[in-house]
């Protein structure tokens, strides 16, 4: 049995080097391996993988036996020649033909969040997202900026849509809202833009983007839109009350300075937003996903 010590060294390796585990699910997912691992008939020995994707069968081959290592792919031996196949996780979730795929948002992850995160140790000195360095943005149009293309803000809206796709029941399930007919989900310009007359208000991952002021600018616009009676429903990923967990969430957080302006909150911060723009009756539920609730009526 190792010492503490070397398990605290096994620790802090598994943690500076998961950044090499996450390049691994982007690859493939580049390359477009677990797609041609599902549509192949049989499965299929690294060399036959690489030249149907244009690769080197080195690469490859180092790239599907990390894959196993990960779960994302299983393998067996047949006179002596590894073959490979897509586990349920990836059959799951990394096929573009399943209901389930998430590609779209890895795919925003690799080529924009990843960048952006080289630079987390600035992100935290100044305090402010880094599109500047990472992609050479203006300084002077840091969160318009947010997306460098109409393509990625495309690609960045599928993204959320896979994610919903997992998340969104369990949210909306967190909640009866029978008692509101008519729902408008807030997108857009909603800092400008009139408000359309509604009985519930969505803001479905949107605070988190914002600092605290620019959220009281929002909530008070919403409550003034509100009808008496109606409501909002707050879709976020909730912080523990001392705001150390859950991990993901913290996660989620730092990304927030990196890419944004904003935060993941606790719900006690969420309260302290809501009530002085004038909502009452404020309940917050965990959905035991990703995304949690925030319920608030007029």
């Amino acid at each position: 049995m190792s010492s503490p010590e070397e398990q605290a060294y096994c620790l802090l390796t598994e943690y500076a080097h998961g950044f090499m585990v996450s390049q691994v699910l982007f690859a493939a997912c580049e390359l477009g391996v677990f797609d041609l691992l599902a549509e192949a008939p049989e499965p299929l020995g690294a060399v036959a993988v690489a030249a149907r994707l244009g690769t080197s069968s080195h690469g490859m081959e180092l790239l599907l036996d990390t894959c196993v290592s990960l779960k994302l792919l299983q393998a067996e031996t047949r006179r002596g020649k590894a073959l490979y196949q897509n586990t349920e996780l990836s059959s799951t979730y990394l096929v573009r033909a399943s209901p389930k795929y998430q590609g779209n948002m890895l795919r925003y992850l690799a080529r924009t969040t990843y960048l952006c995160w080289g630079h987390l140790a600035q992100a935290v000195r100044d305090g402010r997202n880094q599109y500047p360095e990472a992609f050479g943005v203006p300084s002077d149009e840091l969160f318009t900026a947010i997306y460098r293309s109409e393509g990625e803000r495309l690609q960045f809206m599928r993204a959320l849509e896979d994610v919903w796709s997992i998340s969104g029941r369990h949210v909306l399930a967190a909640f009866d809202l029978s008692p509101f007919p008519l729902i408008c989900d807030v997108g857009g310009d909603f800092f400008k833009d009139p408000l359309p007359e509604a009985d519930l208000y969505i803001l479905a991952r949107v605070l988190h983007d914002w600092t605290d002021t620019r959220c009281s600018h929002l909530l008070a616009r919403v409550h003034r839109a509100c009808k008496p009676g109606g409501g909002i429903l707050v879709i976020e990923s909730l912080l523990d009350a001392d705001g150390r967990g859950p991990l993901t969430t913290q996660l989620y957080s730092l990304n927030m300075v990196v890419q944004t302006e904003g935060r993941e909150r606790t719900p006690a911060q969420y309260h302290a937003l809501l009530a002085p723009a004038g909502f009452q009756d404020i309940q917050c539920r965990r959905t035991g996903g990703i995304y949690d609730a925030i319920l608030a009526r007029r």
